[in-house]
């Protein structure tokens, strides 16, 4: 089972900009698609951003232009960076690793939006 470490969350203000960082303890081409999933309180987990290996991303309506997902597969770490942040980005931040079906997660890291 892979190990995935986020870091980089916080406490910023609205229209401030984070790079939330996902370390993986393995290769990541291993995997067809690396991603970023958000849950907020008493909503559902949800896709925010998807790499897959080919290096095509996907996005949540709502963030596209303001976030950016990469991945660098030589230090097995991909990236989420959030710009014009709005207090309705405030949840915790998953890292996903996705073979077809099965899917592996982070801890979560907690990112709040808020003057």
């Amino acid at each position: 089972q892979v190990q995935l470490v986020e870091s980089g969350g916080g406490q910023v203000q609205p229209g401030m900009s984070l790079l939330l960082s996902c370390v993986a303890s393995e290769n990541i081409f291993n995997f067809n698609a690396m991603g970023w999933y958000r849950q907020a309180p008493g909503n559902q987990r949800e896709l925010v951003a998807e790499i897959n290996v080919g290096g095509r991303s996907r996005y949540l309506e709502s963030v596209e232009g303001r976030f950016t997902i990469s991945r660098d597969n030589t230090k097995n770490t991909v990236y989420l960076q959030m710009n014009d942040l709005k207090p309705e980005d405030t949840a915790v931040y998953y890292c996903n690793a996705r073979i077809l079906s099965r899917n592996s997660w982070g801890e979560g890291i907690l990112v709040t939006v808020s003057s």
